[in-house]
């Protein structure tokens, strides 16, 4: 694969804050350009300039689609054979129930041209086919490979990943939201008033509850348009609830080896001053 990534720092003085940008690609000629890289980097960095702080609240959340693939990774996560196996997921009883809100199908393609972790076999040697863990709305199945099979009494599903020392594990290849009918403009539109995530912060995320909680960065919205950026937030909810109230953008773009668009949450509770 071939990486190009770029991190800057805008402002003077006391006032100074950060952003970046970066591409991966299995091919260099998909690769962006050093000059595109560098110019996202440069105008998100200067657009974060003089955040304000927020109170707190509970309001609806749009996650950037830099971030939103979190979501759906903590839903990887929650579905692996082995967490499953250990009854350590908060959706292990979930199995063939409405998880998400009827828009939201995920789709893991382990042959998708050009994917990031596309391929022809898993780590076991078996046929990986494309996967539907979501259908509108409704978990259809776990992410396995040969030993969390057995001890589900299931058969592997072709999703065995592993490192060079260590052993074979259920992993999902290239994981994502399908795109949903709303622009972003529309979502905000739609909630008026509410947070636009452009960065995340920690790892307050249990999987045995479901519980979340991780700081944030990003931009206020008001009267459906980004209104000034704020810092140094809390936003806290549980994933069963988030994952129900999820809609999604229509602007789903391959960056990652786990991708969706845009998200919107309809309610989280915030935590300001």
């Amino acid at each position: 694969s071939w990486s190009l990534s770029c991190a800057v720092l805008a402002g003077n003085g006391d006032n100074m804050e950060r952003d970046y940008a970066g591409h991966t690609v299995r091919h260099r000629e998909d690769l962006e350009t050093p000059e595109q890289i560098g110019a996202e980097a440069a105008s998100r960095a200067l657009a974060r300039l003089n955040p304000r702080k927020l109170e707190s609240r509970k309001a609806p959340v749009i996650y950037d689609k830099r971030v939103s693939a979190s979501l759906l990774g903590h839903f990887a996560a929650a579905i692996s054979g082995t967490a499953i196996a250990r009854g350590t997921s908060f959706l292990k009883d979930c199995m063939n129930e409405d998880v998400f809100s009827k828009s939201i199908t995920v789709t893991d393609d382990p042959k998708r041209t050009r994917g990031l972790r596309s391929m022809a076999f898993d780590a076991e040697g078996l046929d990986c086919e494309k996967l539907t863990p979501v259908s509108e709305g409704q978990l259809t199945c776990w992410l396995l490979d040969t030993s969390t099979g057995k001890q589900l009494d299931m058969p592997s599903n072709g999703r065995a990943a592993r490192g060079i020392g260590s052993p074979p594990s259920p992993s999902a290849s290239n994981l994502y939201i399908e795109d949903g009918n709303a622009s972003l403009q529309e979502l905000m539109q739609q909630i008026g008033e509410g947070l636009y995530v452009t960065e995340l912060i920690g790892m307050g995320v249990n999987g045995v509850t479901g519980d979340y909680s991780r700081g944030a960065a990003g931009y206020w919205i008001e009267n459906g348009e980004l209104a000034y950026p704020v810092s140094e937030i809390t936003i806290a909810g549980n994933l069963k609830d988030m994952f129900k109230n999820i809609t999604p953008a229509n602007d789903l773009s391959f960056r990652y080896s786990i991708n969706a668009p845009t998200l919107l949450v309809e309610e989280m509770t915030l935590a300001g001053l």
